[in-house]
């Protein structure tokens, strides 16, 4: 274990092209993912959380149950979407770090919005009496809902970070896991494990936990300062 850390940190300095092309890729995946996720998730969510009208329920029990969408199923579908046969055949998104963030967004957005609507869920009935007696437009309840929820909808982020940087079934069969081009960090250590390299897959581990506390570390300073 103790030289596999040691190594890790040599793979890191040393600047190895693989290395850093595989973190780059990963890094670039990972946020482009999920905060498109957020961005297009949290509004959905809070809409279905604090709205009323008809079918609410059911459109949120759809997006729960599509929270826990099997990752190799979302990876066949966006295949198939891609491929010489599927209707989206002339973007070439197939093999390549785009078709791979849109994979990875269809895995998260559904969580967005579950998450968000269950955090919206729990704020929005005690704000929505307060404001309808001071007569505030549903524009700004909306936005005071979200600010009642905005440490909730910092650790959905943090969980769709987290989910995104695991990620294995769907990009490996959207990008392919090409060396210098689609392969991360999760389908670099199935590969090195595969071919019975676990010295150097056990160092990339370790390097994606790092990279993993690094973010959550800089997430958990933000909220604090919020906090504050």
């Amino acid at each position: 274990m103790g030289s596999a850390f040691v190594e890790a940190i040599e793979l890191i300095f040393k600047g190895d092209p693989i290395v850093l092309q595989i973190i780059g890729v990963t890094l670039k995946m990972t946020f482009l993912s999920s905060i498109l996720a957020l961005l297009c998730g949290v509004p959905i969510g809070a809409l279905l959380g604090s709205a009323t009208f008809r079918g609410r329920k059911i459109l949120a029990v759809i997006c729960r149950a599509f929270m826990g969408l099997p990752p190799v199923v979302c990876g066949l579908f966006c295949y198939l979407l891609f491929s010489g046969v599927g209707p989206l055949r002339s973007l070439h998104l197939l093999y390549t770090v785009t078709g791979m963030v849109i994979a990875q967004f269809f895995l998260l957005f559904p969580i967005a919005i579950g998450m968000t609507e269950s955090a919206v869920n729990l704020q929005a009935p005690k704000i929505r009496e307060t404001t309808t007696g001071l007569g505030f437009k549903k524009g700004k309840t909306l936005l005071l809902i979200l600010n009642e929820s905005r440490y909730s909808i910092i650790s959905t982020y943090l969980f769709l970070l987290g989910r995104a940087m695991a990620e294995v079934g769907a990009v490996s069969i959207v990008g392919g896991a090409i060396m210098f081009k689609t392969n991360v960090m999760t389908t670099a250590i199935m590969n090195y494990t595969s071919m019975g390299n676990f010295r150097t897959a056990l160092a990339l581990g370790m390097i994606l936990l790092m990279i993993s506390l690094i973010l959550n570390g800089i997430a958990a300073v933000v909220q604090w300062r919020f906090e504050r």
